[in-house]
């Protein structure tokens, strides 16, 4: 199997989900494995995710669900509140890793990040910080990538896992819009309410909000602001301003709006989607995670096709001859199945800024079976 001059050497591009999943399953394949990450150690942007059920099940195949579940919270369901606060209806994921596992777990990013680095570390993935890719060039069956330090890796194989901005996608030759879609969504860390025992979205006459728990203490708020332009507020403005939005829900939410006062954590972003149309590969490179397929925050998945993309592309890579032969195997295995999720999210974002939340949670659950599906 890959007969290139030469020990199996791969740079990969971002420490984050993609990354280091890719690096933990390639280095126990064989692969000398260097994570080049441009942020400072332990660094991690936003609060917490949910790790669906095809996270989990990929994870576990590397050994690792029941590290995140004893990290976060394992839930089941998914509880839908209408713009009345009355119950609208409840979503039970599927079990992936088995009845008497959680189908999902709710998890701080920290956490999840030292989970998966500790893991990579110890399998000999070597993590440089502060550096990242400046130039690629293609020679034979290698790929010499220049790091922005100035030093020069001749490698096998180079894995852009650099997020929806990658700058590998742009040195690879490839090229994804990234698209606005007139929303703006709100994290807010707080104390978890002990009714919170699984996630709760609650549908506004304006906007959409909810409730995921992220262990026995924690939970982050999300309010998915509609039909906004995109716009920067100060630091100062924030939680004041996710209190308003919140004052329109009735319910639980006032409980919610109380605990957001006490938060020194919200951060708002833009809902910006990615994807790349053909291939995600160029000779021996490759990009993964966001930068190949970057979903909006609805269908909470993000994640999901991450930690697949990671183990997936070891196990292609694995069963070819060539990385170049493994990389399009790769590619072939993991687009449409992306594509569904990415177009999935934006449809729910269309209908949650229509009002249309009735049509919307049948459609998230649809999506949820294909995802349960084998990668």
């Amino acid at each position: 199997m890959n007969r290139y001059r030469g020990v199996r050497t791969a740079v990969i591009v971002g420490a984050g989900i993609a990354g280091l999943t890719a690096a933990t399953a390639l280095a126990r394949d064989g692969w000398q494995v260097e994570i080049a990450e441009v942020g400072p150690p332990e660094a991690t942007s936003g609060w917490g995710l949910c790790l669906t059920g095809p996270s989990l099940r990929a994870l576990d195949e590397l050994g690792l669900a029941d590290a995140c579940l004893a990290e976060g919270y394992g839930m089941s369901t998914v509880t839908h509140v209408d713009v009345n606060g009355e119950p609208a209806g409840e979503t039970r994921l599927p079990r992936l890793i088995g009845a008497r596992r959680p189908a999902m777990v709710g998890i701080a990013r920290p956490a999840l990040h030292r989970v998966l680095l500790a893991e990579a570390q110890q399998c000999g993935v070597v993590v440089r910080h502060g550096v990242t890719v400046a130039a690629v060039d293609h020679e034979r069956q290698l790929v010499r990538v220049r790091l922005s330090d100035g030093t020069v890796r001749h490698v096998a194989l180079l894995v852009g896992a650099d997020g929806i901005r990658s700058a590998v996608r742009g040195l690879l030759g490839l090229k994804a819009s990234l698209d606005f879609h007139g929303q703006m969504v709100w994290r807010a860390l707080v104390r978890r309410p002990r009714w919170a025992t699984g996630i709760h979205q609650f549908a506004g006459r304006a906007d959409t909000a909810g409730l995921v728990p992220l262990s026995d203490r924690q939970a982050y708020v999300f309010l998915t602001e509609n039909r906004v332009e995109r716009s920067v507020l100060p630091d100062a403005a924030l939680a004041p301003r996710l209190r308003q939005l919140l004052e329109a829900f009735p319910g639980r939410v006032a409980e919610i709006r109380s605990l957001v006062a006490a938060s020194a954590s919200v951060v708002r972003r833009p809902v910006l989607t990615a994807l790349l149309e053909g291939a995600w590969n160029r000779g021996n490179g490759v990009v993964i995670g966001d930068a190949a397929h970057a979903p909006a925050p609805q269908m909470a998945s993000g994640a999901a096709l991450a930690v697949e993309d990671g183990l997936v592309l070891a196990r292609e890579l694995a069963r070819h001859e060539s990385v170049e032969q493994g990389l399009h195997a790769f590619v072939s295995r993991r687009a449409r199945r992306c594509r569904t999720l990415v177009e999935t999210s934006v449809a729910i974002a269309d209908l949650e800024q229509a009002r249309r939340h009735h049509e919307a949670y049948p459609l998230a659950d649809s999506c949820h079976r294909l995802m349960a599906e084998p990668a």
